[in-house]
């Protein structure tokens, strides 16, 4: 997405290629004029090739170098497509080397999968002649990896939403819903957040609705927790769903926006997190968000220590009791006024910081200073 907008916007100034990934094995090998990009060179055919992609890239970059003789090479994320660069930096080292960091991994999965090429991971930091992060946390990270030369946060951007909320919940106001948009994997806490539910629905005569968009690898770890936990058995009649949890698998972005704006509050117990877009769409479509304070999330979900959100809620790492005591606090009618006034401050920080047409203003002056 971050390569889209970006591209796309800057397609008069700037020409890109892009060289990536063809996973399923099934996409066209190359394409042209696509999403801005000027041309897309897809290398491998299947999950496989993703592992032999640092060699494949590289030697796809010295062939069309031939051909076009670049001026910078533009590298996203530190895994393959940033050690395919650091190789190409080395053959070329004339050419500025840009990486941008968007990973949203602690750094013990990241150590566990690096640790046997650690000296070279850490050159795709060390070798890069500017870095820009999404976020405090990831420009820390690159410091603490080595990274020599000026590190740069710009976050990643948000589609400005226009939806109007209330009066979508308003049609619905006597079944209150969570949502999470989040990847089904262990750092985002997907757990915690089910026990979370069941914890706020114990003889709740309106249960809250839970509905999890997205898919991964722990779908049916996650469906084995309902059942164990019995949270869908309870003979509850609701109005437009028939489970209190919803796994809703993968949906397109226009569905997303549409089931948050018929949410009460977004909820992501993420124990790792590079930035959390999905916590700023939220933001922008004026719901509530509750998250942990971990990597990126503190640079736009702030609090006050009394517990009154500054543009959000914070609640405990894998702590289900403290995502279940915030998602009451925010459901309270003795504080709706306070709700109202942090989802207010929280939008209007999407719209002023996180604003695709100003991040690419940035992007654009880093460009131009490496060339």
């Amino acid at each position: 997405m971050a390569i889209k907008e970006i591209t796309e916007r800057l397609g008069e100034d700037f020409e890109f290629d892009m060289i990536t990934a063809n996973l399923s094995g099934h996409e066209p090998k190359e394409v042209e004029n696509f999403n801005g990009l000027n041309k897309v060179y897809r290398l491998g055919s299947g999950k496989l090739d993703k592992y032999r992609f640092p060699w494949l890239a590289y030697r796809k970059a010295l062939e069309l170098q031939r051909q076009n003789d670049y001026d910078l090479i533009w590298a996203m994320m530190a895994n393959q497509a940033g050690w395919a660069a650091w190789k190409f930096k080395r053959r070329f080292p004339q050419i500025p080397y840009l990486l941008t960091l968007q990973e949203g991994d602690s750094e013990r999965d990241i150590w566990l999968r690096t640790w046997f090429i650690r000296p070279l991971y850490k050159a795709i930091y060390r070798r890069a002649d500017r870095i820009q992060a999404i976020s405090n946390f990831l420009a820390r990270r690159a410091k603490r990896l080595g990274a020599k030369c000026p590190i740069e946060v710009v976050p990643n951007g948000v589609d400005q939403l226009k939806i109007n909320n209330e009066e979508l919940r308003n049609k619905s106001n006597s079944i209150k819903r969570v949502i999470s948009v989040s990847r089904l994997v262990n750092k985002n806490g997907l757990e915690d957040l089910i026990k979370a539910i069941a914890i706020v629905n114990k003889d709740n005569d309106k249960p809250v609705i839970l509905k999890i968009i997205g898919e991964g690898r722990l779908r049916n770890e996650l469906e084995k927790l309902i059942k164990k936990l019995k949270i869908n058995d309870r003979p509850v009649v609701k109005e437009l769903d028939k489970e209190e949890i919803v796994l809703a698998g993968q949906v397109s972005n226009k569905q997303v926006y549409q089931y948050l704006s018929q949410a009460d509050v977004f909820v992501r117990p993420s124990l790792s997190e590079g930035l959390g877009n999905a916590f700023l769409e939220a933001m922008a479509a004026g719901v509530p968000v509750i998250g942990t304070p971990v990597g990126g999330i503190p640079d736009f979900l702030k609090g006050e220590e009394a517990g009154d959100g500054q543009t959000g809620w914070f609640c405990e790492v894998k702590n289900p009791e403290s995502i279940a005591k915030k998602i009451r606090l925010i459901f309270d009618p003795q504080n709706q006024e306070l709700v109202k006034v942090v989802t207010t401050r929280a939008k209007k920080l999407v719209e002023e910081e996180y604003d695709w047409d100003a991040i690419t203003s940035k992007i654009d002056k880093i460009f131009t200073q490496l060339l």
